[in-house]
């Protein structure tokens, strides 16, 4: 990992739960010299998820309660603020996203043109990659109507692998959103309000039977969860002007 005090700290949270079978593989593909601490925040995982990650010398944190996703991820942020990251990447350990993208995806953020990075599989080809057709039809219908609202033109905003900026998070509250799945959205729609830039990367699509995925009737759930988010976003207005839609580097 990294180390080198005088340039900023890159710091890879994984929210884990049950995810034993996907860590190491996971871990394997952060690519030397540009991370320089990974924390692993385990949410009472059933299997050997927190054994796995100490044997990987990862900074472990157990929370002795199930606190679900969002409750996860408030505990990543946290951790990391805590540690000194300038740049924090969310990264799912289930090994469906590609962390050797790491680099593409805080680049923006550490060259000043990004507040926040979305990893997409929507600037590829996420059925080849696996996702079932029904997924896919979702996600396009969200993400649509996000687009809508924020006023943006991403490609997608429902990605496990995301990086954020040390002032976005220490910015916006995001202790108060869902402890569940929708905090990622609530998340966003924080981002938007309060002025940040968006930027997104292209990241392959990896579907398989170890990894975690979130069924149909939860996924039910999250996209209805999705659409209140939105209705909120309309009733609250802005608080300041427009985030900028901001091209990621290498973006045509």
């Amino acid at each position: 990992m990294a180390s080198d005090p005088s340039q900023p700290k890159v710091i890879v949270v994984m929210p884990a739960y049950n995810a034993a079978r996907t860590l190491v593989r996971t871990y394997r593909d952060i690519p030397p010299g540009v991370v320089d601490h990974v924390i692993l925040v385990d949410d009472l995982s059933r299997d050997d998820t927190v054994a796995v990650a100490e044997l990987l010398d990862l900074q472990v944190v157990v929370h002795r309660q199930n606190l679900g996703y969002g409750g996860n991820q408030k505990t990543c942020y946290d951790t990391a603020l805590a540690e000194g990251a300038d740049v924090v990447v969310m990264l799912h350990p289930d090994y469906q996203y590609d962390a050797t993208r790491i680099p593409e995806l805080v680049a923006p953020i550490l060259a000043g043109e990004a507040d926040m990075m979305l990893g997409s599989r929507f600037l590829g080809d996420p059925l080849a990659g696996g996702m079932p057709r029904w997924k896919y039809a979702a996600n396009r219908f969200l993400t649509t109507l996000q687009n809508r609202a924020y006023g943006l033109g991403l490609s997608e905003y429902h990605t496990g692998f995301r990086a954020y900026s040390r002032k976005l998070l220490e910015t916006i509250d995001y202790r108060a959103n869902s402890n569940d799945f929708v905090f990622d959205q609530e998340l966003v729609g924080q981002v938007v309000r309060a002025g940040f830039r968006i930027a997104e990367v292209p990241v392959p699509t990896r579907y398989f039977a170890e990894a975690s995925s979130v069924n149909f009737r939860r996924s039910v759930v999250y996209g209805l969860s999705t659409l209140r988010t939105l209705a909120r976003h309309r009733a609250a207005g802005r608080t300041e002007p427009e985030a900028a839609n901001a091209p990621a580097a290498g973006e045509g």
